[in-house]
């Protein structure tokens, strides 16, 4: 018999009937989980415990007989007593298994156990009939990779048999280095743990695939039940029941009411359960108290994805926020996805499904545009707005608290759908910042993101306020090439015009009016906004069809884009001057937008003839400044597409390992926050910082400027990042000392300096820099949510006053530290410019991607200031640099297993 087939028993921690009185404990908080499958519902991963001998002997029972075979590779029809102990008994180091449930079941195994030599372990899996096909397997991988990897494990050995294609194929499709060999008729799979662009990449396909999956659930459901529609007039349950029917959602509605027959004409059911048909969608309008009952009720019944308009959860303060988790809790555990609670529902225009479970009762037509809100209470309006713009849209959600779906997941789940080319978001907060830029910078390549973002984060939310400032946030988004608007209006006209019309190939803008001064106006726009305009062409107020159509193609065939001005003094033929203006835009396959009679949206004259708005409709503005101020957005968005996509480069001279090290060393005090000077730290990544000697006297300083060699700079040191209340203040006081040529002017100025400085500042001597040189300073800054994040800016005193920082989520690639540098609005002083020198921008640029790399790859380094870089023509100095250390909190999860947070 083979190996596989024999169970040993070797003496360890745990015997059948040993009671552990924190098995928690025993294991990190992170190997729990919440993951979404490949079909779209939820299960819940942890480490296995004793207490699960029930569940495993129920499990084991439920078992086909090839299943057990492919395990044991013999028949075993139940497991005795010491078995069940043997599995559930683990030290959770050298012997681990992880479990799936859904509900109170246990339905999947996965477990290693250490061999020799030490790095390596053997692995098997266990997956109930029932479940099987559904990426339960691979996800379980995924997680007891990442917790081998932490305990030291490097290969996983796994015995399968030939018949069991499933297994194999997912062992050589994880996307990790596989080897296999066929021996005494068995396949021994051997799989190499260390972290592959490959298997990242078959991860990220992975959960993108799930968890779209689980958002198509929610918006084309085949069956609809409202619990909680009552009779009340203008009651929560009533209006989406009644919003239900009024859009002729395809699929069958069922009221449920625990006192009434019929509600709105339909048959009402006393319950859930006693619904005779399945339920796809639960959209629950009642009490918060009564909820979670409901929510084990609705999964027993079979319902796929629920929609809680119900509030009273965590915007009410602590126990409603409790009560929201443990909703979350209770509904991930049994399968299903949640939006909301305190939310306006979600909708689907699609003619197959017409979904409108929602509050609102105007809901807008079939459209090409998906919107997620997180507001409850701002959905209806915003959809009011779209409606009266004549805009049309695709799906709709809003998610309330957000305190399950997300936008990350509508993100996943719109990148492919056919229905949908623009994409809308109203944000209150970001609940996984990594996951959002890493998704965004993916689909804004061939969907645009349009996005709304509020400061501050309301009640309820299950998200933290980020670190970063709002200048900060905004250059995120536009390195993810996500367009970021002010405002409600800005987000409206922005999607009406990416919606119906072509990306510009550039910023040459042409403007063709009947008004002299509107089309003044709209070229003082234009400049104003960064486009290029030519010339305006005036028409004159009697200019017909005719004339529009002459004056529109001529121009279009020297410009990228065009503005339409149509006011006419007295009305009428607007309509010939509508079909012309259609036609010819159409032919040039170049965008045109209009302001046209002042309407604001989509005039029906404007619209190529279809169901709603189609492509090729013409959007309109109330004046051309607004209609500018959207093709700028689009204008610097279709830049964004035309640039590569890039990847980090890898550059010589990098250390991570000794990296590592110096910072675990420098953190060996336990202390929470830890403050070092950076610079062999950045000798890790190839950066060199200037050297500078501290001095206690003037002879010091003297000695030490004969060693670094004249002229000297005389210089206070930084005091702690963390305790200077001011870091520039010593700049900005004159308390350096540049260009000290011989040892009488060094005593001197140190002399002055020592005077002038508090009793606890020390002074340093530091070779003078290569001149002319331009003055810059580089920063980092960790937040444990968005991630690092890599600044830059001029280091002059004007610059510092008017905060002229620009931003980029770390790692760099070469285009991100290229934008990063002439993103400052005194980037054309480093570029030759205004009588200025040019300077070394591409050494400038490699000290930036390095910097990124370090910042990636140490989260460690809480801040770094490289504070002053000196760019001179062909080389950059670091004259100083200081890095504040705390103590990483966990593993990265946006780097490791899929998991929902």
């Amino acid at each position: 018999m083979h190996k596989r087939c024999q169970l040993v028993h070797p003496a360890g921690p745990f015997r059948a009937g040993t009671t552990l009185g924190s098995v928690e404990s025993r294991y990190p908080a992170h190997w729990e989980a919440d993951v979404v499958l490949s079909d779209g519902g939820t299960a819940h991963l942890r480490p296995i415990r004793p207490d699960d001998a029930d569940l495993m002997r129920s499990f084991y029972s439920r078992l086909s007989e090839q299943s057990i075979y492919f395990r044991y590779f013999g028949p075993r029809p139940r497991l005795s007593d010491r078995e069940i102990a043997w599995f559930t008994n683990v030290d959770y180091d050298n012997r681990v298994a992880l479990i799936a449930t859904i509900g109170t079941e246990m339905v999947a195994v996965v477990r290693y156990d250490r061999v020799q030599p030490a790095d390596h372990a053997e692995v098997a899996f266990l997956v109930e009939d029932a479940h099987q096909g559904r990426g339960m397997a691979s996800v379980l991988l995924e997680h007891l990779r990442a917790a081998a990897r932490e305990r030291g494990i490097r290969t996983f050995i796994a015995d399968v048999l030939p018949a069991n294609h499933r297994m194999i194929a997912m062992f050589r499709q994880a996307g990790y280095t596989a080897q296999s060999h066929f021996e005494d008729g068995v396949v021994r799979m051997t799989l190499d743990l260390a972290t592959t662009d490959s298997a990242v990449q078959v991860t990220a396909d992975r959960e993108h695939r799930a968890e779209a999956r689980s958002i198509e659930r929610l918006l084309k459901p085949g069956s609809v039940a409202v619990i909680g529609a009552s009779r009340e007039p203008g009651g929560i349950g009533q209006t989406v029941l009644r919003n239900l029917l009024g859009a002729d959602f395809t699929g069958p509605v069922y009221p449920v009411h625990r006192e009434v027959r019929a509600v709105a004409g339909v048959r009402a059911y006393r319950s859930v359960s006693a619904i005779d048909g399945d339920v796809d969608l639960a959209v629950l309008a009642i009490p918060a108290e009564g909820v979670l009952d409901v929510v084990e009720e609705c999964a027993e019944k079979g319902v796929k994805g629920l929609v809680v308009v119900s509030s009273g959860f965590g915007e009410t303060g602590l126990e409603g926020r409790a009560r929201q988790d443990e909703l979350v809790r209770i509904a991930r555990a049994y399968g299903l996805r949640v939006v909301g609670p305190n939310c306006l529902g979600i909708a689907n225009t699609d003619p197959a499904v017409r979904l409108n479970a929602t509050l609102a009762a105007t809901l807008p037509g079939r459209g090409r545009v998906g919107f997620f809100s997180q507001s409850g209470a701002l959905g209806t309006a915003l959809l009011q707005r779209v409606a009266q713009r004549g805009m049309g849209i695709s799906t709709f959600v809003s998610a309330g608290n957000r305190a399950d779906v997300s936008g990350n997941d509508l993100l996943q789940y719109w990148e492919e759908d056919p229905a949908t080319d623009v994409i809308l978001l109203y944000l209150e907060s970001l609940g996984n910042p990594r996951k959002f830029f890493r998704l965004a910078r993916r689909i804004s390549r061939t969907k645009p993101l349009v996005v709304v973002k509020s400061q501050g984060v309301p009640t309820g939310h299950a998200a933290r306020v980020l670190r970063l400032p709002d200048t900060a946030l905004s250059a995120l988004f536009q390195q993810a090439g996500v367009i970021r608007v002010d405002d409600l209006a800005q987000l409206f006209d922005v999607a009406q015009l990416l919606a119906h019309q072509p990306l510009p190939a550039g910023p040459r803008v042409g403007v063709v009016s009947n008004s002299d001064a509107l089309a003044l106006l709209a070229v003082d726009a234009c400049r104003a906004r960064g486009l290029d305009p030519v010339p305006p062409v005036n028409l004159g107020a009697r200019a017909g069809g005719t004339e529009f159509a002459d004056a529109l193609g001529g121009v279009l065939a020297d410009v990228d884009a065009a503005v339409v001005i149509y006011m006419p003094p007295i009305p009428g033929g607007h309509a010939e001057v509508a079909a012309e203006l259609l036609r010819v835009a159409g032919e040039s396959g170049k965008p045109v937008l209009a302001s046209f009679q002042g309407e604001l949206g989509m005039p029906a004259d404007l619209r190529v003839p279809g169901e709603g708005p189609s492509r090729g409709s013409i959007p309109s503005y109330p004046a051309p400044e607004e209609a500018v101020r959207a093709l700028a957005h689009v204008v610097r968005y279709a830049r964004w597409r035309e640039q590569p996509v890039g990847t980090p480069p890898a550059v010589e001279g990098v250390d991570t390992r000794l990296a590592k090290r110096l910072i675990a060393a420098a953190l060996e005090s336990g202390d929470e926050q830890v403050e070092i000077d950076a610079s062999e730290l950045l000798a890790c990544y190839g950066v060199e910082v200037w050297p500078a000697e501290p001095v206690a006297s003037a002879d010091a300083a003297v000695a030490a400027a004969s060693r670094l060699g004249w002229p000297v700079a005389l210089k206070p040191v930084p005091r702690p990042v963390t305790a200077a209340a001011d870091p520039d203040a010593p700049r900005r006081s004159g308390t350096v000392r540049l260009g000290l040529n011989e040892p009488g002017s060094l005593r001197q100025a140190y002399a002055d300096l020592a005077a002038t400085l508090a009793p606890d500042m020390t002074i340093a001597v530091q070779h003078m820099a290569p001149q002319p040189s331009a003055t810059t300073v580089v920063g980092v800054m960790q937040d444990r949510d968005a991630g690092a994040v890599v600044s830059f800016g001029l280091g002059d005193v004007a610059a510092r006053l008017l905060g002229d920082r620009a931003y980029r989520l770390a790692p760099l690639t070469c285009e991100d530290a290229a934008a990063l540098v002439r993103s400052v609005r005194a980037a054309p002083l480093l570029l030759g410019e205004y009588g200025y020198p040019p300077v070394a921008v591409g050494a400038l640029e490699d000290l930036l991607v390095r910097v990124g790399l370090l910042a990636d790859a140490l989260p460690e380094v809480f801040r770094m200031d490289l504070d002053e870089v000196l760019v001179g023509e062909s080389a950059v100095v670091v004259l100083g640099a200081r890095a504040v250390l705390r103590p990483e909190v966990g593993p990265r999860l946006d780097v490791g297993p899929r998991r929902l947070r």
